[in-house]
């Protein structure tokens, strides 16, 4: 959890990539790219299937969901998210996630990632997750 650029996606790949290279099924997924995938799923011409898309996100041992509460929270966009966190949660599955939202508002105008992703996926997130915070200029301006 931290502004952009602090390296959260960062620390999450690698952990993922070490994890697999140790022989542990994982995948990354961007958060907003899946949910496209699985709109997509339901066009009749696709080759595809909600299923197909979300098996190997139900399966791998380890799954990385990039950019928490990044992608406009329709009630379709939060009760697939609470599906797919729930159930990873309910198989015991190991799930890391990165966001940009915070649990405190500095602002009238800024949205916290209860806001974001709901109160009752942000209370199941209380009790599978440990924060961790990351503080920090955005890496990619050095040097701007």
């Amino acid at each position: 959890m931290g502004p952009a650029g602090v390296g959260k996606t960062h620390l999450a790949v690698a952990i993922v990539r070490r994890l697999i290279n140790k022989g542990v099924p994982g995948i990354f997924c961007e958060f907003g790219s899946l949910l496209k995938s699985i709109q997509d799923s339901y066009n009749p011409v696709s080759k595809s299937s909600e299923l197909k898309v979300l098996s190997p996100v139900y399966e791998t041992d380890i799954l990385v969901l990039d950019e928490l509460g990044a992608t406009i929270p329709t009630d379709w966009v939060r009760d697939t998210m609470y599906q797919i966190i729930n159930k990873r949660y309910n198989d015991r599955k190991l799930t890391i996630l990165t966001t940009n939202y915070s649990d405190t508002r500095d602002s009238d105008r800024e949205q916290t990632l209860e806001d974001r992703i709901g109160t009752r996926l942000r209370s199941r997130l209380y009790e599978m997750c440990t924060k961790v915070v990351m503080d920090g200029g955005d890496y990619r301006r050095i040097g701007i």
